[in-house]
């Protein structure tokens, strides 16, 4: 997939190409990072997963040779390639390439002073089966308690965020659930909420584990109007009033808040994790949560 037109007087487009033997979501993720400090530069991003044979590799090599032999810029490869035999055809391709594996894993091999399986599909797919279990049952309960959708078992959510219409709470609980597999509720606080500062009934007795969601006035209105144009929830003036008594009721509750408008879901889930375990950590009742966020486990289980 090509991330621009090469154009008559500009740097021409550097090809990319992210392997895997598994999703090859680790390999895009470590590679971009990278990338990204090269804001003037453009690339051409190709993925290859589920690279599970030597045979598929020499194809990937083949490949990567021919693109390296056409040019006029070689391409710049990533991979995460955890399997021994399938790694070690991958590096001898013509093309730069970035080993992220290889280049980790002898040095926590040597650290712990034992050998890795090395084994693929142990992040992102099912090898650890436990954790992928979690993973599902918390996205059940983040779609079960979208929206306010449910409040029932809301004593098992290990976050609830509080925040108006389209302010981030679903991507920012389906973030949470997928990645860290956190049990997320979200609820919406609507005009009936915003009369008063109190927090609304279905979460009052979890204020340890509210986090409210904020944004910019115009940025709300903005997606708002996405949804319904020109009406009385997309203008400026109901967004403010939201917002303020959002505000209102984070402050008098000293709630831990994020401002959304100009973060990603990924900074966003950081914030709420780092923000959330500092303030149980003073409370002391890391215990009394629900759930053990390090291990996904629910110690009352």
């Amino acid at each position: 997939m090509t991330d621009a037109a090469e154009e008559p007087g500009q740097a021409p487009l550097v090809p990319v190409f992210f392997l895997s033997d598994s999703t090859g979501i680790s390999a895009e993720t470590m590679g971009n990072a990278l990338l990204l400090q090269f804001p003037d530069l453009t690339f051409e991003r190709t993925l290859i997963p589920f690279i599970s044979s030597v045979e598929m590799a020499r194809e990937v090599v083949a490949q990567l040779d021919a693109v390296v032999e056409e040019g006029p810029v070689a391409p710049l490869v990533f991979t995460t390639a955890a399997v021994d035999e399938v790694r070690e055809e991958l590096l001898r391709t013509r093309a730069p390439i970035i080993d992220f594996f290889g280049m980790h894993m002898d040095k926590v091999e040597a650290q712990l002073g034992a050998r890795g399986l090395r084994e693929a599909r142990r992040l992102h797919g099912i090898g650890d089966v436990r954790r992928y279990n979690d993973r599902m049952a918390a996205i059940e309960f983040a779609i079960e308690h979208d929206d306010g959708l449910a409040s029932r078992h809301m004593d098992r959510a290990d976050v609830i965020l509080l925040a108006p219409s389209r302010c981030g709470k679903t991507p920012t609980a389906m973030y949470l659930a997928l990645q860290h597999g956190l049990f997320v509720a979200n609820y919406p606080l609507v005009d009936e909420d915003l009369d008063t500062t109190d927090l609304p009934a279905p979460v009052r007795g979890f204020k340890d584990r509210c986090f409210g969601l904020t944004t910019t006035v115009s940025r709300l209105s903005r997606v708002r109007q996405e949804r319904r144009p020109d009406s009385r929830y997309a203008s400026e003036d109901q967004c403010r009033f939201e917002l303020r008594r959002a505000t209102a009721m984070y402050q008098a509750h000293d709630l831990p808040t994020v401002d959304t408008s100009a973060a990603s879901v990924e900074e966003i889930a950081t914030v709420v994790i780092q923000t959330l375990a500092k303030v149980r950590r003073r409370a002391g009742n890391r215990s009394q949560t629900g759930r053990d966020q390090r291990r996904g486990r629910n110690p009352q289980a």
